[in-house]
């Protein structure tokens, strides 16, 4: 394939299935010997198992729970606190105690409302607020992360400043929303059980079923089947369904399949973690930022999951875009008798950049300064240092960007244009709002090196076309066609001769989960370099296999104890702008027009990157002003679709978007991580211009219509 610029678009690999709907996602397969799975539900949020009754089983059905698994009770994730089956304790609304299975669902159903189970029940903790009083007491704090400027030296400065700023701040739920419920399907073989389904971490799942069934290597594979979007609610949450299926395949000796209906899926499947941030930033005068401490501290649900890694990112985002003066950072993640949060695009970051971005929009309106030109004053420069003492190593675009989008928007002229607006207009309000921010590329600190270790695998066969082994999942983001386009322009091979079969773990190998914006920049440099060799030893009409592994590059080391260092290789930034009317009277808040500029090193096709822009501003803003979850005495209160109200068609503007080209060393033909970059910026923004229309400030997202109404 020999295009000019590798970001000339190509149609995409997957585009004519899709759009056919001839592809068939897990739901649609049947096998021989297959029956159904549905779980028997914890009903209450913490306490004590004392009996289980079941009714009488016809024929062929039976249950399965904790004494049929062969290996221990827990879902390997990172800590070892989540079981399988509940057996002695249920800590959450929806904790699986047991699974049916049959070959009927209607008969499934009308069983699992015979099954009778006794509680001893025990004072839960609901809410995020109860845990952050009760964090000291045993088993509240799940991770906890300090770093920073020594505390003594911010209190001597505080003590010389002209006011200190303290400003709380909350963030909250956020479901996935995915066109496809989580879904996976057992299959029962003599020598192996083979798993398929909608997943973003086939090894993941392998070493969570590895442990389970307590079997070899080579007793388990694990097989993606196309999936219909995961934004990392498949991330961790299908290792927990695989051993469901798994288990209950190798008990009941036939194939289970086990798949959620959408309120299901949307009352016991990970969420963004809710998150309360205190900030207290001592100024000079002038306005000038003298120091600031962030405490953080998330909504970790009943079990540790991934939260940890959630709440690191949470920390290195928590100075945004700017380097301040004297900061320090400490955060927790507690334990509430509520369902697992998790894994969610951004992971942390969104969180952090919703808190960091209001409270220094707060801090420039108190000082009675543009906040866009607060914010310039504070922005990293290539050579600062992170506040984990690394280094922005390379060039840094944000002043560019930003010039570029205020000439794009208009924004100067805009402003005064809806001052006048409001100064006629009792009901309607204008306003526009600014967002700056980063992503960290890849897994954070040594991640990559110590625990992924990833490999890549190019075969080339007898009619030398070449098949991409590798354990990447594509869940619409379009890696099939990104990571083919790296490999065939390296080869210099047509397109369609690059082959890209679904990921199954008996045929590649572990080259790391679909995650944290890593795959298009480590996983496609991997391969690039793979076929750089296959072409250097290329044979014609022979059989040839290339493996590349990963490589770290130099920078400063990473230390997790005392979170200094390089946190990661290389950052992706944006700019957003945003533009709202808000109705006084109902509250309502609509889009008028979105600008967008980001940087991500080199776009490996423009298209896809058009699709991750539209897509995760449409996340990122609905996080800010749309989309509300909520929890009450442990219950998720949102059950469908249109209780939680994601966006719409309706809800969606037109994204005038721009990309700026600053290639990265590192990258594949110079491309950064995009994924999850795009969501973040949506949230602050859409804030700051709410605030800016109202002439008021806000402290939580999302700002739906009664938090408007009651501000008013």
């Amino acid at each position: 394939m020999n295009l000019k610029d590798i970001s000339t678009s190509v149609p995409k690999k997957d585009h004519s299935g899709k759009v056919s709907g001839q592809l068939a996602y897990i739901s649609d397969v049947k096998v021989e010997n297959m029956v159904y799975g549905v779980l028997v539900r914890s009903p209450i949020a913490y306490g004590k198992i004392k009996s289980i009754q079941l009714p009488n089983f016809p024929e062929g059905y039976e249950a399965v729970g904790a004494e049929q698994i062969p290996g221990p009770n827990v879902v390997k994730i990172i800590q070892e606190d989540q079981p399988i089956f509940a057996n002695e304790w249920v800590n959450y609304i929806g904790e699986p105690i047991l699974m049916l299975v049959g070959k009927e669902l209607d008969i499934l159903y009308r069983l699992l409302n015979e099954v009778k189970i006794e509680f001893d029940e025990l004072q839960a903790i609901y809410t995020l607020d109860d845990a952050i009083q009760q964090k000291s007491a045993p088993g509240v704090t799940m991770a906890s992360y300090e770093f920073g400027e020594n505390l003594d030296v911010i209190s001597t400065i505080e003590q010389g400043a002209h006011k200190i700023i303290e400003e709380e701040y909350s963030t909250g739920y956020q479901e996935h929303v995915y066109l496809e419920p989580q879904g996976m399907l057992g299959i029962y073989k003599d020598d192996e059980i083979v798993v398929q389904g909608s997943m973003q971490c086939l090894y993941y799942i392998k070493n969570a079923l590895i442990s389970a069934l307590a079997c070899g290597d080579d007793e388990v594979r694990v097989v993606q089947s196309p999936t219909g979007g995961g934004f990392g609610g498949k991330e961790e949450f299908p290792s927990m369904m695989a051993c469901h299926v798994a288990v209950a395949a190798n008990a009941v000796k036939k194939s289970v399949m086990l798949v959620f209906d959408r309120s299901e899926d949307m009352v016991v499947t990970t969420k963004r973690h809710p998150a309360k941030i205190k900030y207290r930033t001592a100024i000079d005068e002038e306005g000038n930022i003298l120091s600031m401490c962030v405490d953080v501290f998330l909504d970790g649900g009943a079990n540790a999951g991934l939260s940890s890694v959630v709440l690191q990112r949470a920390l290195l985002n928590s100075a945004g875009v700017y380097k301040i003066p004297h900061f320090h950072a400490k955060g927790y993640v507690l334990k509430t008798n509520t369902v697992p949060n998790g894994a969610f695009r951004g992971f942390g970051a969104p969180q952090s950049f919703a808190g960091i971005e209001s409270h220094i929009g707060h801090i420039s309106k108190l000082s009675k300064l543009d906040p866009l030109d607060y914010k310039r004053k504070y922005l990293v420069k290539q050579g600062d240092p992170t506040i984990t003492k690394g280094q922005f190593r390379d060039p840094i675009l944000m002043e560019d960007m930003i010039e570029d989008l205020l000439n794009a928007s208009d924004f100067k002229s805009k402003k005064g244009e809806f001052q006048r607006f409001n100064q006629q207009n009792l009901r309607y309000k204008k306003g526009i709002g600014t967002s700056l921010f980063l992503h960290g590329c890849g897994f954070t600190g040594s991640g990559e090196r110590d625990h992924i270790k990833a490999t890549v695998k190019l075969v080339k066969s007898r009619d030398d076309k070449v098949l991409l082994k590798i354990s990447n999942s594509d869940m619409g983001q379009g890696i099939y066609t990104t990571l083919s386009k790296i490999v065939a322009q390296a080869l210099d091979l047509p397109f369609d001769r690059v082959l890209y079969p679904d990921p199954d773990t008996k045929e590649v190998p572990d080259s790391g989960p679909t995650v944290a914006s890593r795959t298009t920049m480590i996983v496609g440099k991997l391969l690039e370099r793979a076929a750089k060799k296959l072409k250097a030893q290329w044979q014609p009409g022979v059989e040839q296999e290339v493996v590349e592994n990963y490589v770290h590059r130099e920078m400063i080391p990473w230390d997790e104890k005392t979170f200094t260092g390089d946190a990661y290789p290389a950052y992706s930034w944006g700019v957003n702008i945003v533009e709202v009317e808000v109705d006084t009277l109902t509250g309502n808040v609509k889009l008028e027009k979105v600008y967008a500029n980001y940087e991500v090193g080199k776009v490996i096709d423009d298209r896809i990157m058009k699709g991750q822009i539209d897509g995760g501003l449409a996340q990122g803003l609905a996080y800010g002003y749309l989309e509300k979850m909520t929890s009450k005495e442990g219950r998720i209160q949102q059950k469908s679709i249109s209780d939680y109200g994601p966006p719409t068609s309706m809800d969606v503007v037109s994204i005038e978007s721009k990309v700026f080209d600053n290639p990265y060393a590192d990258g594949p033909y110079g491309a950064k991580g995009a994924g999850e970059l795009t969501l973040i910026g949506g949230a602050p923004a859409v804030q700051a211009a709410i605030e800016d229309a109202l002439q008021t400030s806000f402290q939580q997202i999302p700002i739906t219509p009664e938090v408007i109404i009651e501000s008013l």
